[in-house]
């Protein structure tokens, strides 16, 4: 058996676990890298990046099928199933190949493959072949889909939203379990290319939105272009010979069946933590036994432990995993003079059309926050009626503003919008530099643009802060088609 002592160990190599490895390089000491399974991140192999070119295919047949509405009129239109998931795989190859050419710049001396289980607080045995000590760890080893344990007997006909990216050819239906980020974007998308699609949710959660006005919003216009009930009621899911049965209660309450090639769960992620043994450390768990963590140093109960990334269920997301692997492993590198470091705005962003996003506080926090007692002013645009969203035909969505009352502080957002992955950025620079709604109005907006909604909805926003008029309709002053 081979022995180890680091002053540092990463176990994961994910966005995080590269992220953490490389800030505790920094404090020039010895840092070990574990790896259970396959190098190559999440975002790269199976979310973000292969996502959003099944997404790229779906939207550019979408503007294939739109164009007689411009009276532009193409020729034959097909979608070739093979040709989109080829493509697919080979950038999603390509991207992952940038990952593992990172990967391997590490010194092989930094890196033990191999599951990885604590033997104590400081003690790690990798398979049965190595045992390392180290002084701090960081726990990154990320997430993976899970789903009801029932779901298994339709066996190779179930697959999870990573299986997608291994397809050779689209299927011709598939039901959707989960109108969440994932299962949205992965819904409407095959849709667009031309699969049939059936999607049902659980307690009628949209893609994570909690304002009640924008989840209706979105919500219509995606059941005006596939079957979607976020708050289905599902009975009998029976495999049979070409397929899936599905029994279903529809809005009407009367029952239907639809059969299908494939059901792809989309119920969410788990952080992968059940294998590390944490219950022998003593360490603070969630009812989940997922490691609980500061928020800011991403410390656990045990000082010297910390944790990012995915594992740490907190915001599942790219940009997020590796700006918490970066405090994670510079406190560990730096341990026990630990810092807190730079959290930014919540900013998250769904690749539907329209595009969904949510910036800082959501509504439902906010409720929770104020207690619904008018403390937080509300402003909001539709796209509707916009000017430059209808010159291009994509006029649909609602935009919501939340401030505080007194202070006039903006304090988040939550939007279906054309654009909505750049009007996020926007309000998330806004509100990580605690702007107000009047200095928000003094910025520049150019016409005819989509972020001209933006300062509709500032405007509304600042009346219901009693430090402005009311909302004119068809206003000049407050940009005619805004």
């Amino acid at each position: 058996m081979k022995h180890i002592t680091a002053d540092v160990v990463i176990i994961g190599s994910g966005t995080a676990g590269l992220a953490a490895y490389r800030t505790a390089r920094a404090h020039h000491k010895k840092v070990v890298m574990i790896e259970g399974g396959r190098y190559g991140t999440t975002c790269a192999r199976v979310g973000c990046m292969p996502s959003k070119l099944l997404i790229a295919a779906a939207d550019s047949a979408h503007r294939v099928a739109e164009a007689p509405a411009f009276g532009v009129h193409p020729g034959e239109f097909r979608i070739d199933g093979r040709q989109v998931m080829s493509r697919v795989k080979a950038e999603r190859d390509r991207f992952v190949g940038l990952v593992l050419a990172s990967i391997d710049s590490i010194p092989a001396q930094d890196k033990v493959a191999g599951h990885a289980r604590f033997v104590d607080q400081h003690t790690l045995m990798v398979d049965e072949h190595t045992r390392i000590t180290a002084t701090s760890l960081v726990i990154a080893t990320g997430s993976r889909p899970t789903f009801p344990d029932a779901w298994r007997e339709l066996g190779t006909l179930l697959q999870v939203s990573d299986d997608v990216f291994e397809w050779d050819r689209l299927p011709r239906s598939v039901a959707v379990f989960g109108p969440g980020v994932i299962g949205l974007e992965l819904g409407q998308a095959l849709h667009r290319l031309g699969v049939k699609v059936w999607m049902f949710g659980v307690g009628g959660q949209l893609a994570g939105l909690t304002d009640p006005v924008v989840m209706a919003c979105a919500g219509k216009g995606f059941a005006g272009e596939f079957f979607l009930d976020a708050d289905a009621r599902v009975g009998r899911m029976e495999r049979v010979a070409d397929g899936v049965d599905i029994d279903f209660l529809d809005a009407e309450g009367v029952s239907e069946r639809i059969r299908v090639d494939l059901v792809i769960a989309a119920t969410g992620r788990l952080p992968n933590v059940e294998r590390l043994g944490l219950e022998r450390l003593g360490m603070a768990l969630d009812d989940k036994g997922v490691p609980l963590a500061d928020a800011y140093t991403l410390q656990t109960s045990l000082p010297h432990i910390f944790v990012a990334g995915d594992a740490s269920n907190q915001l599942p997301l790219l940009h997020e995993a590796n700006a918490q692997g970066r405090i994670a492993g510079d406190n560990a590198g730096r341990f026990p003079d630990i810092r807190a470091g730079l959290r930014h705005s919540r900013l998250a962003v769904v690749f539907t059309d329209p595009q969904i996003a949510m910036v800082g506080a959501g509504y439902r926090e906010l409720e929770r926050r104020y207690g619904g007692g008018g403390f937080f002013a509300i402003g909001q645009a539709s796209f509707e009626d916009q000017g430059r969203s209808r010159v291009v035909l994509r006029n649909r969505g609602m935009l919501r503003l939340y401030a505080e009352q007194g202070s006039g502080l903006f304090l988040g957002a939550e939007m279906s919008a054309p654009e909505a992955e750049h009007l996020a950025h926007l309000l998330a620079w806004a509100h990580q530099s605690r702007m107000t709604v009047a200095q928000m109005l003094e910025m520049p907006f150019y016409h005819p643009v989509i972020e001209e909604g933006v300062r509709t909805a500032l405007r509304d926003l600042n009346a219901g802060l009693h430090r402005g008029p009311a909302m004119v309709d068809r206003c000049m002053e407050c940009g005619v088609g805004d």
